[in-house]
């Protein structure tokens, strides 16, 4: 994934999250109902719509290393 320099709102996650979640493991959607109640670092929300990002579009090797950080990203905030 390239490097970003635009700071993604918690709206702009949202949206992105509800673009891909069909795509996304189903175990993940509490996580992320539980990541949207909470105030969260710039550079948290940039991390997740990064990952969330053409999710659907990327190889599946790169789809598992995604589901790998955002587990790690949605359980430890």
């Amino acid at each position: 994934m390239s490097e970003c320099k635009l700071d993604h709102s918690h709206d702009d996650v949202k949206q992105k999250y509800e673009q891909q979640k069909e795509f996304l493991p189903s175990d993940m959607g509490p996580l992320f109902e539980a990541f949207f109640k909470e105030h969260h670092t710039q550079d948290i929300l940039n991390e997740v719509f990064h990952l969330l990002k053409k999710y659907d579009l990327a190889p599946e090797d790169e789809k598992k290393s995604r589901e790998n950080r955002l587990y790690l990203v949605l359980k430890n905030v």
